[in-house]
């Protein structure tokens, strides 16, 4: 049940100059590896797609993306980093991270969000499975420092009809 009954606020905010800092410290606290400037520059620019997630105003978690252009012209959106500290997973946390990355696709007519998650990974695979994301490709040595060093590409192709309800 647990908080049937109970509003619990969940909060998004933007990712701005003046709180990047609170993104630089949720990654060291989640992620066995280092971030460098140019995914902060690319966080920065998605806009909208790069969000922090308050849990009754504590910064527990966030999503950062990168808008990418296919050879097409259109735009997708590359999940660089989803992340919830530990003793707030399971709270549905990370649910509206994506969920709001993937209603601005939908209202941005943007057909694929993708990511990469290490094959072992299994309960981030399980999470993603549940919006309809896909294994779409492994890529052998994709990690350089942990092991196993391969990762699946997970995929979410958007048909415009898809709105959330």
């Amino acid at each position: 049940m647990g908080s049937a009954g109970r509003e619990v606020s969940i909060s998004l905010d933007g990712v701005r100059d003046k709180n990047l800092m609170q993104l630089k410290k949720l990654n060291t606290a989640l992620f066995p590896v280092r971030y460098n400037d140019k995914y902060y520059a690319d966080a920065l620019a998605s806009g909208e797609f790069t969000k922090l997630a308050y849990y009754c105003d504590i910064c527990v978690g966030s999503i950062a993306s990168r808008l990418e252009k296919k050879e097409s012209g259109a735009i997708r959106v590359y999940i660089m980093t989803l992340g919830v500290l530990a003793p707030y997973r399971g709270l549905g946390v990370g649910t509206k991270l994506v969920n709001h990355v993937l209603d601005l696709c939908a209202k941005q007519s943007i057909g694929e969000v993708y990511l990469h998650v290490q094959t072992n990974n299994d309960e981030a695979i399980k999470f993603y499975k549940k919006f309809g994301f896909e294994i779409t490709e492994t890529i052998h040595n994709y990690y350089t420092n942990i092991t196993p060093p391969d990762c699946y590409v997970v995929t979410k192709f958007i048909t415009q009809s898809e709105t959330k309800k």
